[in-house]
């Protein structure tokens, strides 16, 4: 968790800047059919801090303090809904592909160590983290509009996109996605008998700039589009991998619509940067309800 929380950091601080600099300024398919709820009794939770993260970690090893893991994720709704025996949760907050097969940190096995051959069902997200995508991504636009900002008075424009341009789709295209089938390659692998779900990522950010979520999300309006043009494209791979490799993918794209960060209290799904009730950028509570909802029923379960 220290890595992404660290980036998360940067850009909060950023965010906070950028908003106190400028307030005396006016702002512009698994190949497995899906078992019944009453045969499911090996169940392991993989991936990232999508998966890892909720509320508050309560894990008292130290998956709790470094993975940030949590008893309030979806696979942890999962698992109470289909009254799992055995459930395993080694999913860990700053997760990439290259953390199934390597130990991420010291005291925590490589994530694929958790699966067996009787495992019945495993789900995940995965590839976000990949090549720094997600906080890089972020931290990159935050700064480069308070660049604009600082320069122009303006929040209108689209400076990440104008520096960046297709770079980050592109390395999604060419790195990540190599990464996720690898993964998912290695998860069939170890747990061939198991139904396998891989979710793709709620969106985070609406499709157009919002200027009154500047405040909790210091991203210029023209770099919004260009964010979630970038995560769609996250989503793509990811599902595409998740085809050719047979696990079941969850598609949280449409169901998200209307739930991101720039939404109120009890609509959002996401949280912001500034003025979050738990981790920025990642599901809450709702989030994690409508994450385990989908893919329950997305596995008939």
């Amino acid at each position: 968790m220290r890595r992404l929380c660290t980036a998360l950091a940067a850009t909060a601080l950023v965010a906070t800047s950028v908003i106190a600099a400028g307030s005396a300024t006016a702002a512009p398919g698994s190949q497995h059919r899906g078992h019944g709820a009453a045969k499911v009794s090996s169940y392991v939770a993989m991936g990232d801090s999508y998966s890892a993260t909720g509320l508050a970690p309560v894990d008292p090893g130290p998956a709790g303090s470094e993975c940030g893991r949590s008893a309030t994720t979806y696979s942890n709704l999962i698992a109470a809904k289909l009254g799992v025996k055995s459930f395993r949760d080694v999913a860990c907050g700053g997760a990439d592909t290259s953390d199934y097969f390597h130990p991420q940190y010291a005291d925590i096995p490589a994530q694929l160590k958790a699966l067996k051959k009787r495992t019945q069902l495993v789900t995940m997200t995965i590839g976000g983290n990949d090549g720094n995508l997600f906080s890089g991504l972020v931290t990159s636009c935050a700064i480069a509009s308070a660049a604009e900002r600082q320069t122009t008075g303006s929040i209108s424009g689209s400076p990440c996109k104008e520096t960046y341009g297709g770079s980050w789709r592109k390395k999604v295209q060419q790195e990540t996605y190599p990464n996720v089938l690898h993964a998912l390659q290695a998860v069939r692998k170890s747990a061939p008998r198991a139904t396998v779900a891989i979710l793709g990522y709620p969106q985070i950010l609406p499709d157009t700039g919002v200027p009154a979520c500047y405040s909790s999300i210091p991203i210029s309006m023209g770099d919004v589009p260009y964010l979630d043009r970038t995560q769609r494209t996250l989503n793509h791979v990811i599902a595409r991998a998740a085809k050719k490799t047979g696990v079941r993918f969850v598609d949280m794209s449409k169901a998200s619509v209307g739930h991101d960060a720039c939404q109120p209290v009890g609509t959002r799904w996401i949280e912001p940067l500034v003025g979050n009730v738990s981790t920025p950028l990642h599901p809450n509570v709702l989030g994690h309800q409508a994450m385990a909802k989908k893919t329950l029923k997305r596995l008939k379960l």
